[in-house]
């Protein structure tokens, strides 16, 4: 009987010191501070009609990896990128939403907004909510304007120190009644 309680007790402070080891590690990963942030604000007019109205705001490392989705129209992320091919195919494509699950979904996405003045800000850390080193970042503004026609705006960006770019549009497809659709993106980010 002894031998087995002092198997059990082994076994038990090999399972703490384990434990413990984990909680460390995760404590580590988590204290590194958070050394930026930044605000991606745009006027957002909602625009009538079929197919539109869809756009995602995301951010990559230098090396063109996903970072973190700070906002999605949820038809887009919920699947509706696989009805509608041209619906946000870059950020689709980059964030890996077939991959992700509902729950994942969920976190990133909301229904389509308001027409107003738009704000999404990154806290400086990556999609699990660990702090993003100090360094180069880009930024993706991501919509669909109406069936091919689709807008583009990036901005590089230097987590860890001050700044505030406005990027340039590129548009695709001809049609030019929605371009007004995502207008006056600026990117402000701060220590």
């Amino acid at each position: 009987m002894e031998k087995k309680t002092k198997i059990k007790t082994c076994r038990i402070a090999a399972f703490c010191l384990v434990l413990s080891g984990l909680a460390a590690v995760f404590a580590s990963a988590q204290s590194v501070p958070v050394v930026g942030r930044a605000e991606v604000s745009f006027v957002y007019n909602k625009q009538g009609g079929f197919a539109s109205n869809q756009f995602a705001v995301w951010i990559e490392d230098s090396r063109g990896r996903h970072v973190k989705t700070l906002y999605a129209t949820r038809f887009t992320a919920a699947g509706g990128w696989k009805k509608r091919e041209l619906s946000l195919p870059l950020w689709v494509k980059q964030a890996g939403v077939g991959g992700m699950n509902k729950s994942q979904i969920d976190a990133l996405t909301g229904p389509t907004p308001r027409s107003g003045t738009l704000r999404y800000v990154w806290d400086g850390t990556d999609q699990a909510g660990l702090a993003a080193a100090a360094g180069s970042y880009r930024v993706f503004v991501e919509a669909a304007l109406r069936n091919e026609n689709s807008v583009l705006y990036t901005a590089d960006i230097n987590l860890g120190a001050s700044g505030v770019v406005t990027p340039s549009p590129r548009y695709v497809g001809s049609g030019t009644a929605e371009r007004g659709m995502i207008g006056q993106v600026s990117i402000r980010f701060d220590r």
